[in-house]
């Protein structure tokens, strides 16, 4: 079992070296102007390419200036922005590794109220206490655009990739489920219709940079933030056929399990599994939430042919993790009061390497 996480596979246009993936991870520890911090991002990057070939996702990016409000968290919309994000990927690619970039926009979620970028009438409010509003066809063909323009961006900031945020809840997730999408037009109401806007994101981005370059991230169970339909398999189904379909050269499907929710662990309900996808996706399929070392092992032996694993919670106390899991060496625990602690170094770069892979890795 072991033996396919270390085996390589191809994802889009690169040759990974094994199978373990970093996990998109909000950490607010990014300037003020979205910029990655120098002192930080940089190095903290890097160091978790101590195994050559390994594959990074960046952490969740705004689109543009209107997608989103959280303090410290990066974006794509700025030469500025751009810049910073280039000593990254030069620092990841200096240690032979590869990085992807998620980029999201927030839609209802949103605290900033910035623009009123969501779906319809919904049970979570703003930070203000508004009732969000739908945005117009012009304001889809906006956010549209905006996805387009980030990715591009990110090409030019040397990222290997981009990873369209379709999970948990924001704008993307928002316009695909029933229990946001409320609209009456050609966004909302069927599944068909409902699903428009992500395809048509997936259809612009892959024609801007091309699809080996281009992934999405799907959750089809998650709960975080007032998601998650009554049946989600129809809905689910069908876009993921579609990307098969339209897309086979698609970068990557992103799945998250049944198993978490956002960031805290649940139960999976009866009937819950991502197996019904596995049969519709043929490319390479990433699995996030709630993984061990052996519980990886054994998802992967299931599906070796295609399977990544996503790690979040893990790869930020064990910068090592890689080479930890392939090793056999223990992992150690992360702390959860460290991961988000604005612009500091504590619990982003205090974690050391294991002094049992002295002379073998570093």
């Amino acid at each position: 079992m072991t033996d396919v996480l270390f085996s390589p596979i191809k994802v889009g246009s690169i040759e990974l070296g094994n199978r373990i993936v970093l996990a998109p991870l909000t950490r607010f520890r990014n300037d003020d102007d979205g910029s990655p911090n120098a002192e930080l991002a940089p190095e903290h990057y890097a160091e978790r390419c101590l195994v050559p070939g390994t594959l990074l996702i960046a952490e969740a990016t705004d689109v543009s200036k209107f997608s989103g409000s959280y303090a410290n968290v990066p974006g794509l919309y700025t030469e500025k922005q751009i810049e910073a994000w280039k000593k990254v990927t030069d620092a990841v690619h200096a240690k032979k590794g590869y990085i992807f970039v998620q980029l999201w926009a927030l839609g209802r979620v949103n605290p900033g109220n910035l623009v009123s970028d969501v779906v319809g009438a919904s049970p979570i409010p703003d930070g203000e206490g508004k009732v969000p509003r739908e945005l117009t066809e012009a304001e889809i063909l906006e956010y549209e655009d905006a996805f387009v323009e980030a990715s591009k961006a990110a090409i030019k900031a040397g990222f290997d990739g981009v990873e369209i945020h379709g999970a948990h809840g924001y704008l993307v997730d928002q316009f695909i489920q029933d229990v946001s999408n409320q609209r009456t037009d050609k966004y909302g109401g069927s599944v068909e219709n409902r699903a428009r806007f992500a395809l048509e994101i997936v259809e612009k981005v892959s024609a801007a940079i091309g699809p080996e370059h281009t992934g999405i991230r799907l959750s089809p169970f998650s709960q975080f933030q007032g998601m998650k339909m009554t049946d989600p398999y129809p809905t689910f189904s069908y876009i993921i056929s579609k990307l098969q379909e339209s897309y086979p050269s698609l970068a990557y499907l992103h799945v998250v399990e049944p198993r978490v929710s956002g960031g805290s662990d649940r139960e999976a309900e009866e009937g819950e599994s991502t197996a019904p996808y596995h049969k519709l996706w043929k490319g390479a399929w990433i699995a996030a939430g709630g993984f061990t070392a052996e519980s990886a092992k054994e998802y992967a032996a299931q599906y070796p042919e295609k399977t990544l694993i996503a790690f979040g919670r893990y790869f930020t106390s064990n910068p090592d993790l890689v080479a930890k899991i392939k090793e056999g060496i223990p992992l150690v625990p992360y702390e959860r009061e460290k991961f988000y602690v604005n612009k500091s170094p504590v619990g982003y770069l205090d974690y050391k390497y294991a002094p049992e892979l002295k002379g073998k890795y570093y």
